[in-house]
């Protein structure tokens, strides 16, 4: 059985009961990741990771406090896979549903034939995307890449290695922690998705550590256009050799479960 991690505020004692139930329902236990308060945080703590520089480069608005302790969260929850070497582990943030008994989705991953990094176990408020590529599973579930990574870290597979490059790859940002894991030819690590998610997001709940920046800056429309195309080419090719080295590691049962994928080779 996988380690289940809950990423939850101190002060949000209903959302950890809730999630407490949800999951004891299944036989489940979890241990609780205190979450990041970045309202609490000195500027010299939120910027301890955070770039202002490499946010206005990159990115169209400046992170909230409250996105860069969301951010700050899951890099403690891969700081913890990490230091207990653990194969791999489920992270969650507390506005999840469980909407499936895990247990075929942890015997899945377990029987997975090929090396894995990331798992996305639910979408951003239950959103869908086109597929590329899909590996049909036992249970009727199916392990697919979308062409496009899907946003959200309510739900989420993430193995030693994975964890472990996330961190090196993280160790300065100026996104969002979901829109950094979508750039897949930056950190490295490429993720599937398992269908149907296990996991949904509670879409009538707002989350309180991740509310989004009142302040927008304006960006020069060219701007704007030339960082999108550019966003776009380098996944659809970093998409295609994530799919290609998932092909090759499909015909293998050499590659160890939770080993780093190379998709770039």
């Amino acid at each position: 059985m996988p380690s289940i991690f809950v990423i939850n505020l101190a002060r949000s004692t209903e959302r950890l009961a809730n999630s407490q139930r949800q999951l004891a329902a299944h036989g489940l236990s979890f241990e609780r990741i205190d979450a990041v308060d970045g309202a609490t945080l000195s500027q010299a703590q939120l910027n301890s990771h955070y770039s202002a520089s490499l946010n206005k480069q990159n990115y169209h608005y400046p992170l909230s406090v409250g996105q860069i302790g969301c951010y700050l969260s899951h890099r403690k929850a891969w700081q913890t896979i990490v230091e207990r070497q653990l194969d791999y582990a489920i992270v969650l943030e507390d506005d999840f549903i469980l909407e499936n008994d895990l247990s075929n989705t942890i015997k899945n991953i377990a029987q997975l034939p090929f090396d894995w990094q990331m798992i996305k176990l639910s979408a951003y408020q239950n959103r869908t995307r086109p597929i590329a590529y899909q590996v049909p599973l036992q249970h009727e579930q199916q392990l697919v890449i979308h062409k496009k990574l899907m946003t959200g870290c309510c739900a989420t597979a993430i193995s030693y290695q994975g964890a472990k490059q996330l961190l090196a790859a993280t160790d300065t940002f100026g996104r969002p922690v979901d829109c950094d894991l979508q750039h897949i030819w930056e950190t490295q690590v490429a993720g599937y998705s398992l269908l149907p998610y296990p996991f949904a997001q509670n879409c009538e709940q707002v989350s309180d550590i991740k509310s989004r920046s009142a302040v927008r800056v304006k960006k020069s429309f060219l701007t704007r256009k030339v960082q999108q195309l550019s966003s776009a080419i380098n996944n659809h090719f970093a998409t295609a050799a994530f799919i290609k080295h998932t092909k090759r590691s499909t015909l293998s049962s050499n590659n160890k479960k939770g080993a780093t994928a190379p998709f770039y080779s």
